[in-house]
């Protein structure tokens, strides 16, 4: 995984969205939470214009994988929950929520949502990719 290279970032006026596909897991928070924003029959896909940057960095913090993140203009990032939460799925993915340092074949990443792969098969690990059973 090249990480930064497979974000694609969507900018509004006041808050700009990244999206890293590769690490979605379809929990469809994002479309149940804004669908005026995150439609996925439209291209782009997601219209930061359609709400304002507090509502929307609210339901991008909904994302499990945090496949979806932002920033606002000001330059402030998603701030981390405190304390660190691990809760395993019944499957066995990790769902770690906190200010996260991950290690991954290309170096660490500073997170602060992630789903990790509980199983070992997944091909983009230490995320889960829903390739072996712990992502079923």
């Amino acid at each position: 995984m090249s990480g930064e290279s497979e974000r694609k970032t969507y900018r509004a006026e006041s808050i700009t969205v990244t999206f890293e596909a590769r690490r979605c897991l379809h929990a469809a928070e994002c479309v149940h939470g804004l669908p005026e924003v995150f439609d996925t029959t439209k291209r782009p896909w997601i219209q930061p214009d359609g709400s304002t940057a507090e509502r929307l960095a609210e339901v991008v913090r909904r994302c499990p994988s945090g496949a979806l993140r932002y920033e606002l203009v000001e330059g402030v990032a998603e701030t981390p929950d405190r304390p660190t939460t691990i809760t395993r799925s019944a499957t066995g993915q990790l769902a770690v929520r906190g200010e996260l340092s991950v290690d991954t074949p290309q170096g660490a990443r500073a997170e602060t949502r992630v789903v990790l792969c509980g199983c070992g098969q997944s091909r983009l690990q230490p995320y889960c990719d829903r390739a072996g059973p712990c992502g079923q």
